[in-house]
């Protein structure tokens, strides 16, 4: 059997069981939901409980899932090949940290203003996002070029100090404020209706889009700056297009849903495992993989302990722990 019909019978077997979660999801909860309780829609009478719940909870909750986690599985895909660190993910160089010094600021001072239909915390939190890719771009740019290593430093000297700021600030914040702070530094996928899916899905493209066009490029950074240069790449042009680009996205995705880590650090390593290490059929699998896995692990966190919830930061965060340690032992040097 040839390579590429092997790769496009692993992808049917992957978009199956993605199709085939983004099914069946919805209908699990502390309330069942059958789909006879939805069909009611097409009837055109009136909503019913089960409806309600399905169309106005729980696809919009499956949607901005899917949306988040194919966003920071390609952007963790993208700081690998950028950064050659098989460590790499979407928040090494401190975005989601400024993002979530923006939101606790703005929680610890009561914005809860909404400006077309984005509340302050959001509102602040892809402006700390914002704020930081300026931040690490200027001081990398200003010391010795936008190299691998200069970047990698500035993004965790950055990181460390939003780290220091979010910690002063929720101890200067009273007890409910402190509480709202860690609840959504824990991540969650709690909406309601479809106005989030779109307003993450804006940024969250334009990110993906820019990390499919360069795909060729990422393959030859992989090998090395030389070799890039050599065949005609401009590393620095194409390192900062990408680095911008998935920095936005990871920003949007972070705005809505708060930190999730390790996303972008398990899928892009499963999916080459399985894929290969060439980026045009990483990037697709990546994208499909993503969304399913953070979909599986948003309904745990709903079932684990029903009639409550867990936050999904802290699945993810279970789950990539231990992965964290293989890849560790898996890449020694």
């Amino acid at each position: 059997m040839s390579r590429r019909k092997n790769i496009a019978i692993r992808y049917i077997a992957l978009a199956a069981i993605a199709a085939a979660i983004l099914a069946v999801v919805p209908f699990l909860g502390s309330r069942s939901v059958s789909f006879a309780d939805i069909s009611h829609i097409f009837s055109g009478g009136a909503k019913t409980v089960g409806e309600r719940i399905f169309w106005d909870i729980r696809m919009p909750r499956v949607l901005l899932a899917f949306i988040a986690g194919a966003t920071l599985s390609v952007c963790g895909l993208s700081f690998q090949s950028i950064f050659r660190n098989p460590l790499a993910d979407p928040f090494l160089l401190g975005v989601s940290g400024g993002a979530a010094l923006g939101a606790v600021v703005a929680i610890r001072f009561g914005l809860t203003f909404s400006f077309l239909g984005v509340i302050g915390p959001q509102l602040f939190a892809f402006a700390g996002a914002l704020a930081t890719i300026f931040i690490v771009y200027g001081i990398a740019k200003s010391h010795k070029g936008f190299t691998v290593a200069t970047m990698l430093l500035t993004g965790v000297a950055v990181s460390f100090f939003f780290s220091a700021l979010i910690m002063m600030v929720q101890y200067i914040a009273d007890f409910s404020n402190s509480f709202a702070m860690v609840r959504w530094m824990m991540g969650s996928m709690s909406i309601v209706g479809f106005k989030p899916v779109i307003q993450i899905s804006v940024l969250s493209a334009a990110g993906v889009f820019v990390v499919f066009l360069k795909r060729s490029e990422m393959n030859l950074m992989m090998a090395g700056d030389e070799l890039a240069a050599g065949r005609g790449v401009d590393v620095e042009k194409t390192r900062r297009a990408i680095f911008i680009a998935v920095s936005l996205a990871t920003g949007a995705v972070v705005a809505i849903c708060g930190p999730i880590g390790f996303v972008g650090l398990i899928i892009p390593h499963i999916m080459r495992i399985i894929f290969g290490a060439d980026h045009f059929d990483l990037a697709p699998a990546c994208l499909i993989g993503g969304g399913a896995f953070l979909v599986l692990c948003d309904t745990a966190a709903r079932l684990v302990i029903l009639p409550a919830e867990i936050p999904v930061g802290i699945v993810t965060a279970m789950l990539g722990g231990p992965f964290f340690i293989w890849l560790l032992f898996r890449n020694p040097n």
